[in-house]
């Protein structure tokens, strides 16, 4: 008698191993501490990665929450609040980030409108 079954994994599970296992390393990660140093250009890049970062973030996290879990798949709602949760987290963190580039874009490039 198998134990695991060799079917198919429905949609929802492989959309939720999909998110789980993730891109994380989307865009490029920048020091607080280095906003200072960087170029007007610098910023404006670094501001436009985040924003990408937290739109491509906010997209898997609407399709993880409009997933339809089967009533027969045992923990499935679960993880899918899990991943949710945890693609909330991340909006918040590139939030942050975003904010420091404002503050940080606002204080060195007083010419640019932002």
């Amino acid at each position: 008698m198998k134990l695991i079954s060799t079917a198919r994994l429905p949609p929802p599970l492989v959309l939720a191993l999909l998110v789980v296992g993730g891109c994380s390393s989307i865009g490029r990660a920048v020091d607080p501490a280095k906003y200072d140093t960087m170029t007007c250009v610098e910023l404006n890049n670094a501001v436009g990665d985040v924003a990408r970062g937290i739109s491509q973030t906010a997209i898997s996290r609407g399709k993880v929450a409009n997933t339809s879990v089967p009533s027969w798949l045992w923990g499935g709602t679960r993880v899918k609040t899990a991943v949710a949760d945890r693609e909330t987290a991340r909006i918040d963190r590139f939030k942050q980030q975003q904010e420091a580039l404002v503050a940080a874009r606002r204080r060195k490039c007083a010419a640019l409108p932002g």
